[in-house]
């Protein structure tokens, strides 16, 4: 378990090992698969090779750590959904069109449901783990985003992100004990937080539209405070801006 990466290795072309499967995706399978029997800190990297039928030096070329397994799951995730998302419909909503993307994640977590159960004490216990979670969730509400035609660029794309990833572990939770296969709970809930998030995001765009005419009255405020001369201040660099903000702060 020892070092930590972004959470998301590079791409590689693996060969297809055991029943056509690949070693990386046998890797993959095999530590979610003793995610759902133990918790994250008790799995040996030797364990999950042994599971998974792959020596350990082809195990190091695929993954530095059982945290980098994590984000590759993540990624893998992100791929199926965005492969099976329908073409935008001009005539849905932003709303809409984010309800089918989250439904199809969640039901394709539900294979997951018992190592992702197991998951959430562990990223509690060992804060590493949880910052890492949060970003690998981040990256992927991104990318849930831009599958429902929503803009992710910018400051606006961050918060937004943001507030996709606390919307997904506040479905997550109702998520974790729907035991119908319809998801019907999961539905309800998934429904009423974009419903609340719709509300906010109204308000978010309005403060958006009105931001831009704040630093010029910031500007203003120290002028006055510091006695310095229009002309100065004209001269001086404006640093009022987001520029070199970091989105971890955001």
């Amino acid at each position: 378990m020892s070092g930590m990466s972004n959470g998301e290795d590079d791409d590689r072309v693996t060969g297809a090992g055991l029943n056509g499967v690949s070693p990386r995706d046998r890797l993959i399978e095999a530590f979610m698969a003793l995610l759902a029997e133990r918790r994250f800190e008790r799995i040996d990297l030797k364990d999950v090779a042994d599971r998974a039928g792959v020596p350990l030096v082809d195990f190091r070329g695929e993954f530095g750590s059982t945290f980098d397994i994590l984000g590759a799951f993540a990624k893998k995730l992100d791929r199926q959904v965005l492969a099976e998302v329908e073409p935008a419909d001009a005539d849905s909503t932003p709303r809409e069109r984010l309800f089918d993307v989250m439904m199809r994640r969640f039901e394709l977590l539900v294979p997951y449901r018992q190592a992702l159960d197991n998951l959430r004490p562990s990223a509690f216990a060992i804060p590493p783990l949880g910052v890492a979670l949060s970003r690998i969730t981040l990256r992927s509400m991104q990318w849930m985003m831009a599958a429902a035609g929503l803009e992710t660029a910018g400051t606006r794309g961050m918060v937004r992100a943001q507030a996709l990833a606390v919307l997904f572990a506040r479905v997550f939770e109702t998520w974790l004990n729907d035991e119908d296969p319809a998801l019907s709970r999961t539905m309800a809930k998934l429904d009423r937080e974009l419903a609340k998030a719709a509300a906010w995001s109204s308000r978010f765009e309005e403060l958006c539209n009105f931001i831009p005419r704040l630093p010029r009255g910031r500007r203003s405020w120290r002028q006055r405070r510091s006695g310095c001369s229009c002309a100065h201040a004209e001269s001086a660099p404006d640093r009022s801006g987001d520029e070199g903000i970091p989105a971890a702060a955001i």
